[in-house]
C-alpha cells in the first residue's frame, strides 16, 4: 500500500530521477499499478517534441497525469513546475502524494531547489526524496558521456540499479562500486524491470537538505542548467503502416555504426500486421517491441518515432525510417 505521509499538511513529492532509457517511466506505471486507494498527482517531463512517455502512463481515476514537454524541469520550464506545484496545493486535501518524473538529461540540483527557493513551494510541498534509477547494462557508458548521468547518481537519497537480469553477478558488483564511489549514503536497491515494494521509494523521508548542502553547498543558489548542444532530439511521424522486420533491420544497422551517439530511440507504432500499437523502445544495443492496446475504430493511425542522441542528422534517419514503411 502507498505509505505517501504528510507532514504539516504539506503534501509529499517523490523525484524521479535518471539517464535516458533507464527505467523511470516503468516504475512510474508499477507505482500505480500497486496504488491502493490514494490519490497520485503525476507530472511527466520528457525530453523531446512529443510525449512518448507520457502516453505509456497508466491512467485512471486516481492518476492524474501533467505533461511539460517544452523544456527541462532543471532549466527552461522551472516556472512552469512552481505554477503546477501550486495548482495541485488546491487540492491538498484530496491529494495523497506527487510523482516527478524528470527527463533522461536533467540536473537533480536545480529540480531540488525550487523545492525550497520559491516561497509557495515549500510551503505547501514536502521533499520527500529523490529516486534515481541507473541501467546496470549501460551504466560505466552512460557515466563516460555524460555529466547528468554522473549527478544524477551523486544526488540521489535512492538509487535503484535496474535491469540486473541482464548482468552477470560480476558485473552487477561492478556497477554497485561505482554508483557506491559516487555515492557512499544512498540506499542502493537492486531491480529487475523497476519492480519494487513502493514503501521502499514513496513516503520515506529520505530527503535530508543539510546533507545535501554539506555534499553541495552552493546548490540552493539559483544557477541555470545548460544542455549539451551537441545531444539533442527530434521526431519522425508517419500515416503509412511500417514494417517492423526492415525497420528492426535497419535499426541494428544504425546502432552498429553509431551507436556510441544514439542513446535512445522510442515510439509508437502503426505496424503491418498488428491490430494493436506497437510500443517500441531502445537503449544503445538494447531494444524490445510490444504490442499496446487495440487503435480504436476512429482514431488516427500515427507513428511516432523519437530519437535522442549526439551529432544526429535528422534527414540520414528519415530517409532510413522511409524505407521501413509499406508502400
Amino acid at each position: 500500500m502507498l505509505m505517501a505521509q504528510k507532514s504539516n499538511n504539506r503534501i509529499p513529492a517523490t523525484v524521479v530521477t535518471g539517464f535516458l532509457g533507464s527505467g523511470k517511466t516503468t516504475l512510474i506505471n508499477n507505482i500505480l499499478h500497486k496504488e491502493h486507494g490514494k490519490n497520485i498527482a503525476v507530472i511527466v517531463n520528457e525530453f523531446g517534441e512529443i510525449s512518448i512517455d507520457g502516453q505509456l502512463v497508466v491512467r485512471d481515476d486516481q492518476a492524474e497525469l501533467i505533461e511539460f514537454n517544452n523544456g527541462c524541469l532543471c532549466c527552461t520550464v522551472r516556472g512552469d513546475l512552481i505554477e503546477t506545484l501550486q495548482r495541485l496545493h488546491e487540492r491538498a486535501g484530496k491529494l495523497d502524494g506527487i510523482l516527478i518524473e524528470t527527463t533522461g538529461l536533467a540536473d537533480p540540483a536545480p529540480v531540488a531547489s525550487t523545492f525550497f527557493v520559491a516561497d509557495e513551494v515549500k510551503n505547501n510541498i514536502q521533499l520527500d526524496a529523490f529516486v534515481t534509477l541507473v541501467d546496470a547494462v549501460n551504466l560505466e557508458m552512460n557515466l563516460s558521456q555524460s555529466t547528468e548521468a554522473v549527478e544524477q547518481v551523486a544526488f540521489s537519497d535512492i538509487v535503484l540499479i535496474n535491469k540486473i537480469d541482464l548482468v552477470t553477478p560480476d558485473r552487477l558488483k561492478v556497477v554497485e562500486a561505482k554508483v557506491r564511489a559516487l555515492n557512499p549514503l544512498a540506499r542502493i536497491r537492486f531491480t529487475t524491470n523497476a519492480e519494487i515494494d513502493i514503501d521502499q521509494v514513496i513516503g520515506v523521508g529520505a530527503f535530508d537538505l543539510v546533507q545535501k548542502l554539506d555534499v553541495d553547498p552552493g546548490f540552493l543558489e539559483d544557477h541555470e542548467h545548460e544542455h549539451d548542444q551537441a545531444v539533442g532530439s527530434f521526431i519522425l511521424e508517419e500515416t503509412r503502416p511500417i514494417d517492423l522486420n526492415r525497420f528492426s533491420i535497419w535499426l541494428n544497422e544504425i546502432a552498429q555504426t553509431r551507436g556510441q551517439d544514439l542513446y535512445r530511440t522510442k515510439g509508437i507504432f502503426h505496424a503491418r500486421g498488428f491490430r494493436e500499437r506497437i510500443v517500441f523502445q531502445s537503449v544503445r544495443m538494447l531494444t524490445t517491441m510490444r504490442p499496446d492496446r487495440i487503435w480504436g475504430d476512429n482514431e488516427r493511425r500515427l507513428s511516432q518515432f523519437v530519437v535522442i542522441g549526439k551529432n544526429l542528422d535528422r534527414e540520414e534517419f528519415a530517409k532510413g525510417f522511409e524505407q521501413c514503411l509499406v508502400s
